[in-house]
């Protein structure tokens, strides 16, 4: 579970402390690896609360997703579409699926601590 908060905070503080300019040709593969990461992150951490987490299977699919969806859009961009956004929209939703799940989760544990806590001042 430290892997992905680790890689977040250093990636945080390294995007911080730099002043990279990324150009325009390649805002499109920066876009889909900064959500291939994210997915991943949140996919992490859904395991972890999960208690289903294994750290072969998060890096390794940290890298396939990057590899994947480069792909994808390295392709989009020599046949002239824009597939990319497929990309992002896959992405997009399996972030938003995760994130549900997360707050889901906390909210369950959230309420059973409360109410063990409610049945001991009793």
């Amino acid at each position: 579970m430290w892997l992905p908060v680790l890689g977040l905070i250093i990636g945080v503080i390294l995007g911080l402390m730099t002043d990279i300019k990324v150009p325009d040709e390649y805002s499109n593969y920066l876009s889909i690896a900064v959500l291939a990461a994210l997915d991943t992150l949140f996919g992490g951490i859904r395991a972890q609360l999960q208690n289903i987490y294994d750290e072969k299977v998060f890096v390794s699919g940290f890298f396939f997703n990057i590899l994947l969806a480069a792909s994808l859009a390295f392709l989009g961009v020599h046949l002239g579409v824009d597939l990319y956004l497929a990309a992002v929209f896959a992405f997009g939703v399996r972030l938003f699926q995760n994130i549900a799940v997360i707050r889901r989760i906390l909210i369950a544990k959230w309420s059973q601590n409360r109410e063990k806590t409610e049945k001991n001042d009793i």
